[in-house]
């Protein structure tokens, strides 16, 4: 963990060792699509010739691509010449993530929370192996924040929200190694579940106290407790809400302890209604 912040969001690219997709045999518009993702990964912009490098792909093909994705307005180039995401690509994350009808009811929860804890508050929904993160509330004060963003990701066995959101979703033992596959759990910090059994244990737990906790297991220096969300479903969370705290300023206990005012603030969004 850095000492002047704590990660809590999204995995930064590269950081296994790994590129964030096989690009090597892609073709047409999974190029395309795959150009549109890497370009994602740079704010400031990124050159052809780095692009290329990276994409793994003739510097040709990823010109084209590059120009079906300026004709779309999903890409531009800037003053220097370097490819950036278009004005068009923002807009429509921009009006999809603020039309999504959860995020706009749940935000004031996450703000509640953040005030109340002076932590920040998380909105996530689980994608696949890992939660994605819908909104994110800030404490109003501290020099010291998570770094998460929306949109960012984590994976879910790691994390308390992606917990509580398997909890729901994976019954028995046979589920969850069916859900590992050959594809074995990452092992983020010392702490990190990485067994099917230990991950199942840790499941049938959550499953009968209700709410999930992540005692430093996504990232050293960080603790979380998850409740489950019903803001789109009856009977299965549509994402889960969690305090994530620094450990040296909030302990995992003092979560715990809280957990029914947590869960309060959620009123009718934390509870089943079949």
């Amino acid at each position: 963990m850095k000492h002047t912040q704590a990660s809590d969001g999204s995995t930064a690219p590269g950081e296994d060792g790994a590129t964030s997709a096989d690009t090597s045999r892609l073709v047409g518009s999974d190029r395309v699509l795959a150009v549109l993702k890497e370009l994602a990964r740079y704010p400031e912009g990124v050159g052809l010739e780095e692009l290329t490098r990276v994409i793994d792909s003739p510097k040709p093909t990823v010109h084209r691509a590059l120009g079906a994705l300026r004709r779309a307005g999903l890409a531009d180039q800037d003053t220097h010449g370097r490819y950036v995401l278009g004005d068009e690509f923002l807009r429509m994350a921009f009006a999809h993530h603020e039309d999504r009808p959860e995020h706009v009811r749940i935000r004031p929860v996450l703000e509640a929370l953040a005030d109340r804890f002076g932590e920040t508050a998380h909105y996530a929904v689980l994608d696949g192996r890992e939660v994605v993160y819908r909104a994110k509330v800030d404490p109003p004060t501290g020099a010291v924040r998570l770094t998460s963003t929306v949109g960012g990701r984590n994976p879910a066995h790691a994390t308390g929200v992606g917990k509580l959101l398997l909890a729901h979703r994976l019954g028995t033992l046979g589920d969850v190694e069916a859900w590992i596959g050959d594809s074995p759990l990452v092992r983020r910090t010392p702490h990190t579940l990485c067994t099917g059994a230990d991950l199942h244990r840790e499941l049938r737990n959550i499953r009968e106290r209700g709410y999930a906790v992540d005692g430093q297991e996504n990232e050293t220096g960080v603790n979380c407790l998850a409740v489950p969300v019903y803001a789109t479903s009856p009977a299965t969370p549509s994402g889960a809400v969690s305090v994530s705290a620094l450990t040296y300023r909030t302990p995992l206990r003092a979560l715990v302890d809280a957990v029914d005012e947590i869960r309060a603030r959620l009123g009718a969004l934390g509870e089943p209604h079949r």
